[in-house]
Order: C-alpha cells, then sequence, then structure tokens
C-alpha cells in the first residue's frame, strides 16, 4: 500500500471515530470521489467502516452519505467483487430496513444503493435460490412509487421478477410492471423488456389473484396506441379495458365527446384527488384529438385545469400539465389559457421538482412563445434553464423529424409496402 493512501485511509478512520457528523459526511463524500482511483485493497478496509456508520449513525445525512458511498464502491473492482463484498458486510439489510421509514433525498440514495449497484450486479454473479431471493426483494421494492423512478432506466431485472420464483413473487412483481406502466413514457420501454409475454405467461399459469393482476397489467401497458402490435403478436387480447381508452373511442362521435367532456369537468370540480388525477389524463388524451379540442374548450375545463396546476396532489398536477401542454398546440386554447391566467403559473412550475411537470410546463410555453400574440408576456420564461433546454431538445426533435419526413418522400410505395413496419 503506497504511503499516500494509507495515510488518507489513517486520516478517514480517525475523522470517523471523531463522532462529528460535518467532518464525517465532508470524508464520506471524498472517499466517494476518490473510489475510481483508489487501490481496491483501501476501498476494501472502508467498507465495513461504512456499513457500521450505515446501521448505527443517528445522523440520517450521514448514512446518506454512507450509502451514496457504498454505491460508488460497488462500481469499481474486477467484476461483482465489490459489490459482493458489500452485500457479504450486510449492508442490503441494513439498507431495507432504512428504507421503510426515510425519505426525500436520503431514500432516493438508497433505492440507487440497494437497486442499482447492489441488489442488480450481485443477480449477475448468483443463480438458483440466491437469484430467486434477489429477484423477490426487487418485486417488493418496485412497489413503491419513488423506486419506480429510478429502475425503469435500468436493465430489465425488474421485467425478469415476474418470470422467476414463487407465484406470489412472480404477482407482485406483475403488479409493479403495471403500476410501472402507469406512466406513458414507460409502456413501449416495458414491451421492448420482453414484459407482454412474460405477463401471458403470468396469466396462463396462475390462479384467479394471479390472472386479476396480470390481466390488469397487460391492460395497462396495452392502452398505449405503440403498444397494440406487439401485444397482439404476442398471442393476447385486452384481458381488461382501460376506461381511458373506452372514453377516447366513444368521443370520436361528437355527442358522445359533448357528454364525456362535460362529465369530465364535473369530476375535476369535485375532492377526490384520484379522479381528478383520472380525469385530467383522459382530458390529456381527448385533447390529441382535433374534433375534441373545441369541446374541452367550450365545456369550461380551461379554467379549472389551470386553477389545479397548484393542487396539493403532484398527481394531479402533473396530468393536468400534459392536458394543458397538449391544449397549448391550439390557437383558440392557447387564447383561453392566457386568458384564464396560466402562463405565469407555468413558469413557476419550471422550478418544480417533478422532471414531468417541468417538461410538461416548459413543452406548453414553448407553444406560447411560437404564438405572437402571446409572445411579449414570456420574457421570464427565456431566462430559466429547463424552459432553454426543452427549446433546444424540440429544435432537435424537429430536425430528426424532418430528415424522417424527407427520406419517406424519396421511398418507393412498393418500399413502403415490403416493410410493414414503415407503414
Amino acid at each position: 500500500m503506497s504511503t499516500s493512501w494509507e495515510e488518507s485511509f489513517e486520516l478517514f478512520e480517525k475523522v470517523v471515530a471523531s463522532g462529528r457528523n460535518a467532518m464525517q459526511i465532508r470524508a464520506i463524500i471524498k472517499l466517494a470521489r476518490l473510489s475510481n482511483s483508489a487501490p481496491a485493497h483501501v476501498l476494501t478496509r472502508t467498507v465495513p467502516i461504512l456499513t457500521r456508520l450505515l446501521g448505527s449513525s443517528s445522523s440520517p445525512s450521514v448514512q446518506g452519505a454512507s450509502a451514496y458511498c457504498l454505491k460508488c464502491i460497488a462500481h469499481q473492482g474486477d467484476g461483482d467483487r465489490m459489490a459482493i463484498l458489500i452485500g457479504q458486510y450486510g449492508a442490503i439489510p441494513i439498507a431495507l430496513r432504512l428504507l421503510q421509514h426515510s425519505e426525500g433525498s436520503f431514500q432516493r440514495v438508497l433505492v440507487k444503493c440497494l437497486w442499482s449497484l447492489i441488489i442488480i450486479r450481485m443477480l449477475g454473479s448468483y443463480t438458483g435460490r440466491m437469484r430467486q431471493y434477489l429477484l423477490e426483494i426487487l418485486s417488493a421494492l418496485a412497489l413503491l412509487r419513488e423506486v419506480r423512478r429510478v429502475i425503469i432506466s435500468l436493465e430489465g431485472l425488474h421485467v425478469q421478477a415476474v418470470k422467476f420464483g414463487g407465484m406470489a413473487s412472480r404477482e407482485r412483481a406483475a403488479h409493479a410492471v403495471g403500476c410501472l406502466g402507469v406512466a406513458k413514457k414507460a409502456r413501449r420501454v416495458l414491451v421492448d423488456l420482453g414484459a407482454m409475454h412474460m405477463l401471458i405467461e403470468l396469466f396462463r399459469e396462475g390462479d384467479a389473484s394471479t390472472k386479476l393482476v396480470a390481466g390488469n397489467a397487460l391492460g395497462v401497458i396495452s392502452s398505449h396506441i405503440h403498444c397494440i402490435r406487439p401485444f397482439a403478436q404476442a398471442g393476447a387480447i385486452p384481458l381488461y379495458e382501460i376506461a381511458e381508452d373506452v372514453f377516447c373511442v366513444l368521443a370520436v362521435a361528437e355527442v358522445n365527446a359533448v357528454a364525456i367532456t362535460e362529465h369530465l369537468v364535473e369530476i375535476l370540480r369535485e375532492n377526490d384527488d384520484v379522479a381528478k388525477a383520472a380525469a385530467a389524463d383522459i382530458l390529456w388524451d381527448l385533447s390529441s384529438y382535433h374534433h375534441s379540442v373545441s369541446f374541452i374548450r367550450n365545456s369550461g375545463a380551461i379554467p379549472i385545469l389551470v386553477q389545479l396546476l397548484r393542487d396539493r396532489s403532484s398527481e394531479v398536477r402533473e396530468k393536468v400539465s400534459g392536458a394543458i401542454a397538449q391544449l397549448s398546440y391550439s390557437a383558440g386554447d392557447r387564447a383561453a389559457l392566457a386568458e384564464a391566467g396560466a402562463i405565469p403559473v407555468l413558469i413557476d412550475l419550471l422550478g418544480d421538482e417533478s422532471e414531468e411537470l417541468r417538461e410538461n410546463a416548459a413543452e406548453a410555453l414553448i407553444s406560447f412563445s411560437e404564438d405572437p400574440s402571446q409572445r411579449s408576456i414570456m420574457s421570464e420564461a427565456f431566462r430559466v434553464t429547463s424552459f432553454q433546454e426543452m427549446q433546444n431538445r424540440l429544435v432537435q426533435i424537429r430536425s430528426s423529424d424532418e430528415y424522417m419526413a424527407r427520406s419517406l418522400r424519396q421511398m418507393s410505395m412498393e418500399q413502403l409496402l415490403w416493410d410493414p413496419d414503415m407503414v
């Protein structure tokens, strides 16, 4: 061991032993930053110290820093050796115990430590019963909303949990997949990971309770229009209809669209957060149909939607902001939204902690910024970083769309028909 690293480790031990939280946190964060250059035998000696701090410190900040550092160390060394070592020192049960009573940033650090850097890395090294146990932990963790925000970008092991283990564990994993599929952005990802085939297999093998859970998860995933073809190719039909899709189909008829929109507006006026979120979600989908936009505006929904942007429920705010972002593509709705005072509220939402809410607000504001009649009151939004980032992304998307359109114009009808995925 080099003298400098030996001295650094001894200093780290002294700081930890001092019991002074602020100094401990600084030392742990510095160790995390140096973990990619520190020798493996030095990191090995820090693991039991960090695990002890994680389990015994009275300071959530020290525990959070320890979890973060263990996550960084798990990436180091050859293969999964450091991750397995962390597991052997008992970090997983400690983190699971802390997770039950954690919240905010501490909860996010614990989730990332448990999920993406310990359990998943260990899954690659274990088979048989140990792998089943780890998959069961994954499926249980996925029932937490904070966990679901993290795991959708991972390697698909949360989907594999539907296929392996006992029936109760697989049912819980199917429930988690269904919860993940509630987010529109996640549905196509789940299809690409093979979730449909695994859920169909579970539906065929399970009892009545398991069939219900698997069927509902399939219904949630298949409710995205881009997932209909893979759903059919997987050999299944919709097992449980989603009310959202039924309303969208019925709203094709003008008389139905008027009645449905009026009913949804009544729900938005109620105090039930779950019902309001569902109603806003349906309006979000309906607003993407040109024939429905005027009905939404005439129903009096827009002032209520603007008011709900400040609702106490984050889920309601996210769904409402999505509906407003979609409505903002219509000149008539933009005028109605501006008159209802939407622009200042949307600018405030650019600083919200919810990424989805920020993106929806930025999307709506971009529509306003491109409207000459609204541009004069948009100067404040142009100074917000998230709004600028969304503008840049939109430019890239439009450039990509234009390139695709040019490419399609150069293709013959025979070429289009030859590849059904292009149709």
